[in-house]
């Protein structure tokens, strides 16, 4: 028999702050790549979303990383911080919804951007966290998702004319399809935890 010495076991983080950690993560990655496209000679930007094109495609899963310098990046990051931080709270669906939204947007961009147009910044994402935000919690039925739904759309409700071809130089394309990606998987993962979830009695 071998006996083992056991080391102390390293202080965990809090459950709350541990569930936001990817949030931090996905924004940092964003910084990242704007402080390397900052300091290298090469247009990081150039690898957006190019409609209808095969070049074009990688930027589906690239653009959301990408920003027009720090000022682009900033507005984003603590939109991103505030919903990703929510829906980590929220839900355990994180890294599924923003897969998706990020998918779902991107292709929508690609299909339906303006011709020989680039396509880079995180905008799609917000607006599926917030509409997500804003569905979630009447799909699946629970009262706190519900009333943060609707504090979400109190305080994020004017970004729906984001989705409108109003502003020059904007991808309302992106708002727009990132609104509805967030809404169907709203639906399609609420309907799920709704089946899986109990109420504690």
């Amino acid at each position: 028999m071998t006996t083992l010495s056991r080391r102390p076991a390293s202080p965990n983080l809090p459950t709350w702050l541990h569930r936001v950690v990817p949030v931090f993560v996905l924004v940092a990655l964003m910084w990242v790549s704007e402080i390397v496209d900052t300091i290298l000679p090469a247009d990081l930007d150039l690898f957006g979303i190019v409609p209808r094109t095969l070049d074009g495609l990688p930027g589906i899963v690239l653009s959301p990383f990408l920003h027009l310098g720090f000022a682009h990046l900033i507005a984003n990051t603590s939109v991103l911080i505030v919903l990703g931080a929510l829906i980590a709270w929220t839900t355990k669906r994180l890294w599924a919804l923003t897969i998706g939204v990020i998918l779902l947007s991107g292709l929508g961009v690609w299909l339906l951007g303006p011709q020989n147009s680039i396509t880079i910044g995180a905008s799609g994402l917000v607006y599926g966290y917030a509409t997500f935000l804003v569905v979630y919690g009447f799909v699946v039925r629970r009262f706190w998702a519900a009333l943060l739904g609707l504090v979400v759309f109190g305080v994020y409700g004017s970004m729906i004319w984001g989705v409108l071809p109003l502003q020059p130089g904007v991808s309302w394309q992106a708002h727009l399809f990132g609104a509805l990606a967030g809404i169907f998987l709203a639906v399609r993962l609420g309907r799920r935890d709704r089946v899986t979830w109990q109420p504690v009695i």
